[in-house]
């Protein structure tokens, strides 16, 4: 018998909310947090829109001096694991601390710090560096300034799947339980990307949305056929999980189990899934029979649903191909249209999205959904979203260089 995984607590900080209840407030309204770029001059980029945090206060959950020893991904990771632990109800004397550990996905880590100390190293040579370059640039920094913040002595890594890590890691963390290395784990995942190196680099390779510079809340918009590439977002979501017995005996609220997980490379190209979908199927696969699911058991998928021209239709293919018909009776939508796409950090909002929807009977819509692109013939609930019951939910995450994730949460039963 595997030894059962619950949701016990979740935290995030992401462009459409700077917690929980004003997250889910944004999703319900169908309210973008995509705007214009203002973290730098964007005039000589192609691509002038993303994701940004708004009006965040660090000094909510980290005290200043501690956060300025920190990059941009790990504050917002910090300040997630925070939210998560107080929604937890961890506290000392209620979980072993050498029981508990931490994994989270980045996939780029900390660029503002990186470029900030190029320019003076240009500009001054090697003493223009700052001391706490590498401390705060390198990604296991966000998991590892979480463990010392919640004084966490199990296994603390960092998983790095590109737009898969999030979803990675918190597949990982699952394994780490079931195995019994682990009684709890802080899992998800952070990313803050949105910096002149990151934006002009793919922009090189014609990855983000340039058509709708000018009316940023449109710019996202997943399986429509005039969409032209994704929106860069920033942020981070983090989520408890525990051992079921030692969740019960803390009397710990429980939010769903998570079910399974599925993780497969399409070992092709570097950038571009498989044209048919097969590496995601496949990982679709292995979730629901980690599961021990059935197709017809899912009744919500949150998508990957980047905006990008190859990612959607190449996404409905692998759903098809995993669900067969019942593909067409569930329903599917991506919710980046809101949040942006958070890289690293993607599928960790992407879980709690779904967590949310079984806890509220409600699928979050996708927006900007105005003519579907051919062959993107699934029940993409477009808008804002729809009241739905929800048992079991699917969520899945591909990455740069043929990675898939996918996991499955559904409703707690004891």
């Amino acid at each position: 018998m595997k030894r059962r995984v619950v949701v016990t607590g979740m935290g995030t900080v992401n462009p459409a909310g700077n917690d929980i209840p004003s997250f889910w407030k944004s999703l319900k309204e169908g309210k973008t947090g995509i705007g214009p770029i203002t973290l730098f001059d964007s005039t000589d980029f192609p691509a002038k829109v993303a994701g940004e945090i708004k009006d965040f206060d660090t000094s909510k959950y980290i005290d200043r001096k501690e956060a300025r020893k920190m990059a941009r991904f790990t504050i917002f990771a910090v300040s997630a694991a925070v939210q998560a632990a107080e929604d937890a109800g961890l506290k000392e004397g209620n979980f072993d601390p050498h029981k508990t550990g931490v994994c989270l996905g980045n996939g780029i880590g900390g660029f503002e710090v990186i470029e900030e100390n190029m320019m003076q190293l240009f500009k001054r040579g090697p003493a223009g560096i700052a001391p706490m370059t590498i401390p705060k640039m390198i990604c296991n920094e966000g998991p590892a300034n979480v463990a010392i913040k919640m004084g966490l002595h199990g296994s603390t890594t960092v998983v790095a799947t590109a737009c898969a890590s999030a979803t990675d890691a918190i597949g990982q963390s699952l394994d780490m339980i079931r195995s019994g290395r682990a009684d709890c784990m802080f899992t998800g995942g952070m990313e803050a990307a949105i910096t002149p190196f990151s934006i002009g680099g793919f922009s090189k390779i014609q990855a983000l949305s340039t058509k709708y510079n000018d009316t940023p809340e449109k710019a996202c918009r997943p399986f429509d056929k005039d969409r032209d590439g994704f929106i860069m977002g920033e942020g981070a979501g983090i989520l408890i999980l525990e051992e079921l017995e030692h969740a019960k005996k803390r009397g710990a609220t429980i939010y769903a189990e998570l079910a399974g997980y599925g993780s497969t490379c399409d070992a092709g190209h570097l950038t571009a899934p498989d044209p048919e979908g097969i590496g995601a199927a496949a990982s679709m696969k292995l979730a629901l029979d980690d599961a021990g699911l059935k197709p017809e058991d899912i009744d919500y998928i949150n998508a990957h649903g980047t905006s990008t021209p190859t990612n959607d239709p190449i996404e409905t293919k692998a759903i098809k191909k995993a669900f067969g018909d019942h593909a067409y009776k569930l329903k599917v939508s991506s919710t980046k249209g809101v949040t942006a796409h958070m890289v690293g950090g993607a599928g960790a909002v992407e879980a709690i999205v779904s967590v949310l929807a079984i806890n509220n009977s409600y699928v979050p819509g996708t927006l900007n959904l105005e003519t579907p692109e051919e062959g993107c013939d699934l029940d993409y609930v477009p808008g804002a979203g729809t009241d739905a019951e929800v048992n079991a939910v699917l969520s899945d995450s591909l990455g740069f260089g043929g990675h898939n994730a996918s996991i499955i949460f559904k409703k707690y039963e004891d």
